[in-house]
């Protein structure tokens, strides 16, 4: 598991999890599949598998080992509320994350509905941010089911960004925007970039954009510019504890 990640929003990854299925277009170039049948290849036994789901057990207690309090994105390989993962397991993941206060746990999804369905049965402590992914204007219905989940922070990541969106932004604190990357990328149109930071601006929603990916212009691509800025903003410091404002300005 890494201390250190390459994902810019967080931390640390811890993944209890491998391993997931499509299901929908946002899937089609999925990094977390191509890296694990490339670990595969090297002989990784935690990806002896491939990229089927594989619960780690012994992977389970592994956060409260960490000292140092950060910022921690759950199954960066694999979708915890996958229909083959069992409940038992979700549980005792979120019961983890209970026990582990000093953390700020990240938990990104596409199966919204499963959440959804299971949110009533789980834990819900403050330093537990709930998100999902929504790529197109017809997957912005993961939003409506987020909203019933009593998470602190409940986020939506729009990567890879392939259209125009209008989300639905009540009880949203945070929106991350970012463009596909690595063989086959589809473009990403900037003034769908505008749009989303358009309504955050408006609903008061942070607004992070993490890369451009497909966007052609090549000095944005590569500093992840929108109309010359940083667009890096984290959901607000005032309603988040006081472990969690640590761990953000730790990032930042």
């Amino acid at each position: 598991m890494a201390l250190g990640s390459s994902i810019e929003w967080t931390q640390a990854t811890w993944n209890p999890v491998t391993g997931c299925t499509k299901v929908s277009p946002g899937c089609a170039n999925c990094y977390a599949e191509r890296f694990s049948l490339r670990l595969k290849r090297m002989g990784n036994p935690r990806y002896s598998c491939g990229f089927k789901v594989t619960m780690h057990h012994d992977l389970l207690q592994l956060p409260l080992k960490w000292k140092q309090p950060r910022l921690i994105f759950v199954n960066s390989m694999s979708d915890l509320f996958h229909e083959a993962v069992p409940f038992d397991f979700i549980e005792s993941v979120f019961t983890v994350i209970q026990s582990s206060p000093r953390h700020t746990f990240q938990i990104l999804t596409k199966r919204a509905e499963r959440l959804s369905e299971i949110s009533p049965y789980l834990p819900w402590p403050r330093n537990l941010w709930m998100g999902v992914s929504v790529e197109r204007q017809d997957y912005t219905w993961r939003v409506e089911y987020l909203g019933r989940v009593p998470a602190v922070v409940k986020f939506v990541s729009c990567e890879p960004l392939l259209g125009h969106l209008n989300l639905p932004m009540h009880d949203l604190q945070w929106i991350i925007v970012g463009g596909e990357s690595g063989p086959g990328a589809r473009n990403m149109d900037t003034e769908w970039i505008r749009s989303i930071r358009n309504q955050c601006a408006e609903s008061r929603v942070a607004f992070f954009l993490k890369q451009l990916g497909g966007v052609k212009d090549k000095r944005a691509k590569e500093q992840a510019l929108l109309d010359g800025n940083l667009c890096k903003e984290w959901p607000s410091i005032s309603s988040l504890s006081h472990v969690q404002s640590v761990a953000i300005n730790a990032v930042g």
